[in-house]
């Protein structure tokens, strides 16, 4: 298999000339095709290996984040004879990379896949459509670098579908929205041609909602299990526990993996929240006040909007709430923000006692 195939371009060529390492130039590329747990499947050009992190590479890097995920081109030592494992030494630089605050953790990042052109966030019509998670899932998707395209699921068993995908264009304007059923084919020929030759996209969403279905429609094969969902809740049950980069017929590539039901921000999604909720920026450029929070002050033209019955307030508090979880993870994992907020919030108690001293004093 060329890397070619894999995805390989001239920026990566130029990364490669930057990154061999003088002191192991044996070194050959490979990409990360496969992650389930700690075991790391990587492709060369010649071979697929098991790989893991050699020490170095593990010592030098600052987080998980640092480490190798599906997606990543790596520099790697085959090992010496056929069998074993060969050892990753440098991850090359990213073109793009798809995380998450991991389930359960105040402020651990998990990464999802690397070097994706395309994020196919997929919701299903059959009981799992949520505006609100789709902002969400927008606000994560537009910060990884990629572009995204929403897919709507299982459109063969909803009777509104085109009301869905009016519904979506208008909370996502500039994003292609798709009705799609793997069962059916409808729509399946409109998200390969999403991702042409040499280009990877990866399929994002919560169990249940079809993700393998929908890959196995594209690889023309089942090589994936599936499972329906539970019928007393339309929750999705946890079939796919690794991901795994695969190859189209037509040259394409689509990375799969386990349902996320938590998409956790990280504090650094200033320019996701700016793409994902465009409209509201506009607005806010209006408010009277530069730090305008949009709730109830003076001049705030997203609030006038509200009124107006231009901008949901479903909306608006969705951006709100995505807004301070944005600012308080960036609070967490930085440590001057952190005492910048203390003096802030310090000064506005003293403010604040100060005005209730003048009151008693009559002042």
């Amino acid at each position: 298999m060329s890397l070619e195939t894999l995805g390989w371009g001239p920026d990566f060529d130029l990364a490669l000339s930057q990154s061999q390492p003088s002191s192991t130039p044996s070194l050959v590329p490979g990409r990360v095709v496969r992650q389930q747990r700690g075991l790391l499947t990587v492709q060369t050009q010649g071979a697929a290996f098991l790989a893991r992190a050699a020490g170095r590479l593990r010592h030098q890097a600052v987080d998980a984040e640092a480490l190798p995920t599906v997606g990543d081109w790596v520099l790697l030592q085959p090992p010496a004879s056929g069998d074993g494992e060969a050892l990753m030494h440098v991850v090359l630089p990213r073109r793009s990379v798809l995380k998450r605050r991991e389930a359960g953790s105040e402020h651990d990042g998990q990464l999802i896949a690397a070097n994706v052109d395309v994020v196919f966030l997929v919701v299903g019509l059959d009981g799992n459509f949520n505006a609100r998670r789709i902002e969400r899932a927008l606000t994560v998707a537009w910060n990884s670098g990629a572009t995204p395209v929403v897919i709507l699921s299982k459109a063969d068993l909803a009777s509104d579908a085109d009301e869905r995908v009016r519904e979506v264009e208008a909370l996502a304007p500039g994003v292609d929205v798709l009705a799609v059923s793997a069962r059916t084919g409808l729509g399946v020929e409109a998200v390969r041609a999403r991702i042409p030759a040499a280009k990877t996209g990866v399929l994002l969403g919560s169990s249940g909602v079809g993700k393998s279905t929908l890959a196995n429609r594209l690889l023309d094969a089942a090589r994936l299990v599936t499972q329906p969902v539970r019928p007393e809740d339309d929750k999705g049950r946890h079939t796919t526990t690794h991901r795994e980069l695969f190859v189209l017929e037509h040259g394409g590539l689509i990375i799969d993996g386990p349902g996320m039901r938590e998409l956790g921000l990280l504090g650094g999604e200033d320019e996701g929240l700016a793409s994902a909720f465009a409209d509201l920026f506009t607005l806010a450029e209006g408010c009277r006040f530069n730090d305008c929070g949009h709730q109830a002050e003076p001049g705030c033209a997203v609030m006038a909007a509200v009124q107006a019955g231009t901008l949901s307030e479903e909306r608006r508090a969705s951006f709100a709430k995505l807004q301070r979880e944005q600012a308080f993870q960036h609070r967490q994992a930085d440590a001057n923000a952190q005492r910048q907020h203390k003096r802030m919030q310090r000064t506005q108690s003293n403010a604040g006692w100060a005005r209730t001293r003048a009151k008693r004093r009559g002042e």
